[in-house]
């Protein structure tokens, strides 16, 4: 009897385990849709294009976040895996600037 009341007891705090997981994804899903809904309702002020973009990258910035810390497990991952991500992160934004830090402005000067 003590095996079955040992073998009941893991699964109920298994159970328990799923029921927090699930919790946390359907907060995480809502929140992704109210970010969603908000992306819609800036995009019908009147903003300028800078100032709109600044704010669509901001809020796909938190909904991508939201997406690969919980759904893609990286929370939990070890400081290696950080670093890993920020080196990338950090290269893949020079890559992008790499254009605009390279262009001369010689274009209308005489001579």
């Amino acid at each position: 009897m003590t095996s079955d009341h040992a073998a009941a007891s893991m699964t109920s705090d298994h159970a328990v385990d799923i029921d927090r997981h699930v919790r946390v994804y359907i907060t995480v899903f809502v929140a992704l849709m109210v970010l969603t809904v908000v992306t819609v309702a800036v995009s019908y002020l009147d903003l300028s294009i800078p100032m709109a973009v600044t704010v669509a990258l901001l809020i796909a910035t938190v909904k991508g976040s939201l997406v690969a810390c919980y759904f893609m497990h990286l929370i939990s991952e070890k400081k290696l895996i950080h670093a890993v991500l920020i080196l990338t992160a950090a290269f893949f934004v020079a890559l992008l600037l790499l254009p605009v830090l390279t262009v001369s402005d010689s274009f209308g000067i005489d001579g």
